[in-house]
Formats: C-alpha cells, sequence, structure tokens
C-alpha cells in the first residue's frame, strides 16, 4: 500500500499532546478566537513547526458531523471525465457538493477544490476521500478546512 493514505481512528487518550494541541490550534483559528497561528501557538504551548509538521494530518473525528463542511483541495491531470468521476465518488458516499471550481489547466494538470457538506446519511469520509485518491489521474486531495455548525462549536 505504498503511496497511499491510510486513515485510522484513535481515541484522543492513545494521542500524543502535541497533536491534541494542533487540534486545538485549528478550532481557535476556525473559529477566530486567535487572529494568527502565532498567536494561536503561543496560547496552547506548542511551536510553530510543530503545527506545520502535523496540521493537515489530524483533524477531530464527529459521530454526529452533519452540517460539517469540508473544503477539499486536489490536484488532478486534465483528462476528460476525471472531474466527472470525482463528483461521483462524492455522490456516491451521499455528502452534498457546494462548490466547485477547478483552475485552467497548466502542464497538463490543474487544481481542484470542492466544497462538501456532509449529511446524515453520508458515509464514512476518510474512504471517500481514500477512494477519490485512487482514481487514475489524481495526484492529492487534502482536507483544507471544515466549517461547522452551531451545534459543533458549542
Amino acid at each position: 500500500m505504498e503511496g497511499t493514505t491510510a486513515y485510522y481512528v484513535v481515541r484522543k487518550r492513545a494521542l500524543p499532546e502535541v497533536l491534541l494541541k494542533v487540534v486545538e490550534v485549528n478550532r481557535l483559528l476556525d473559529t477566530r478566537k486567535a487572529a494568527s497561528v502565532q498567536e494561536a501557538v503561543d496560547k496552547v504551548g506548542i511551536s510553530r513547526s510543530s503545527y506545520y509538521k502535523y496540521k493537515e494530518d489530524i483533524f477531530p473525528f464527529h459521530d454526529s458531523a452533519q452540517g460539517t463542511t469540508l473544503n477539499l483541495a486536489c490536484k488532478i491531470d486534465d483528462e476528460p471525465g476525471l472531474l466527472s468521476d470525482l463528483l461521483k465518488v462524492v455522490a456516491d458516499f451521499e455528502a452534498n457538493i457546494l462548490t466547485i471550481h477547478q483552475t485552467i489547466p497548466i502542464n497538463g494538470t490543474a487544481s481542484l477544490s470542492l466544497s462538501v457538506q456532509i449529511l446524515a446519511n453520508t458515509g464514512d469520509v476518510s474512504q471517500m476521500i481514500q477512494a477519490m485518491e485512487k482514481r487514475s489521474g489524481v495526484h492529492n486531495v487534502k482536507v483544507l478546512a471544515k466549517e461547522y455548525n452551531e451545534e459543533d462549536l458549542r
């Protein structure tokens, strides 16, 4: 499985403290309780380098993620039907596509950003991302941001 991304669900108590602090920095930034990365890392007590090392690799799992919007960034080849294939993956997992933006391809690749709303019947999000990454012509899929519904922020 070299070259593929694996996702794990791990209990909070098993995580190193630095990873929990990275999650807290992301929460402070997402909820605008910190104006900058520097302010957020100072509040939680980690270095900027620790934050940047892990910031895209950890995010909270919500049993009830309904209403959460994931902003995904993808680097894809300029191939007919590839965008349609990726949108079908999202549809197969019963998530709601809110926005789509694809750049003009340069040197045969394009950047794609998707905003995807997680619904009550949406399948496993990590499996959805993994299915997108497995498509031929997809270089990577990254979760850029999560926007929470009001209940998640309490």
